[in-house]
């Protein structure tokens, strides 16, 4: 039973809201991030949306019930017709609406582990499921419209095994999905194939693309930048020193998860989201204690 207490926020804020409060919270707010790309937030991952010389993308699309909320949210940013719809996991507060937008003008594009584990999830034999993603990648994945340039790239094992960014060269933004949690701890899904060193890397790479003027989309919250980033970075990695340390000195897991001073010096400020400071530290050890 221990194994599964990790998991257990994750399922309180993944599960869907009673039908009262779904249809009185189905908000959606517009963060304008260039003349082209919007941050959208309502109930679940933050979307992204590009406006191409004739088309749309999304990044994207929360719980099945958002779609309708986000669809007219969408059709008063552009009359385009939304050509392709990126999956950045397969988590449902993502990939909840892929049937609701899935068309014969839509196509749903994701890393090779989004199919597999999204078809072991559902348990279909339907090659054309419209929760499936059309087009899969194993690393990296380019697309052109007009003078942007959209990179698709794998991030190995850091949510997920099935991670991936979304970033417009020209507009100069990225959407990191859930490897990034802006100013809360993340959740790492250590059951889905996710790790703290790949977490930690994710960011690594992510730094090497972009510079001061970047405008980070992340997962969770608010749009961020390139020094809150760094920031990040520089978190993660001396809470993993600090869990190696305690492992190295024998620490169980329940010392560890007790232990309230690993994690002090960030509670205030990352503390509030649903990954409480005990949960990170639960999964700062599981992970490194695996090495």
């Amino acid at each position: 039973m221990k194994k599964n207490n990790i998991l257990l926020p994750l399922i309180l804020a993944l599960s869907a809201l009673p039908l009262g409060a779904q249809e009185k919270e189905n908000t959606v707010t517009v963060d304008t991030l260039s003349q082209r790309i919007f941050m959208l937030t309502g109930k679940g991952g933050n979307v992204g949306i590009f406006v191409g010389e004739s088309k749309a993308y999304m990044i994207d699309n929360q719980y099945d019930y958002m779609s309708d909320a986000l669809k007219k949210t969408i059709n008063g940013l552009t009359n385009k017709p939304i050509a392709y719809l990126f999956n950045t996991h397969m988590h449902g507060d993502h990939t909840g609406g892929n049937s609701n937008f899935n068309s014969e003008a839509t196509t749903i594009v994701a890393h090779d582990n989004v199919r597999k584990r999204l078809k072991d999830q559902i348990k279909v034999e339907l090659k054309n499921n419209p929760i499936l993603p059309e087009i899969t990648f194993s690393e990296d994945l380019n697309l052109f419209d007009g003078e942007e340039t959209i990179m698709v790239f794998h991030v190995h094992n850091a949510h997920t095994d099935g991670d991936a960014m979304v970033y417009f060269l020209k507009d100069n933004v990225l959407h990191m999905g859930d490897t990034y949690f802006a100013l809360r701890y993340p959740f790492i899904d250590l059951s889905s194939g996710g790790s703290v060193e790949g977490y930690i890397n994710a960011h690594k790479k992510a730094l090497l693309l972009i510079d001061e003027t970047t405008q980070i989309i992340p997962g969770h919250g608010r749009p961020s930048n390139k020094k809150e980033l760094e920031a990040y970075v520089l978190m993660l990695e001396n809470l993993k020193t600090k869990v190696i340390r305690e492992i190295k000195k024998g620490k169980s897991l329940e010392e560890v998860k007790n232990n309230n001073e690993l994690t002090s010096d960030y509670d205030a400020v990352h503390g509030g989201g649903f990954i409480k400071p005990e949960v990170i530290r639960e999964t700062f050890y599981r992970s490194l204690s695996k090495k």
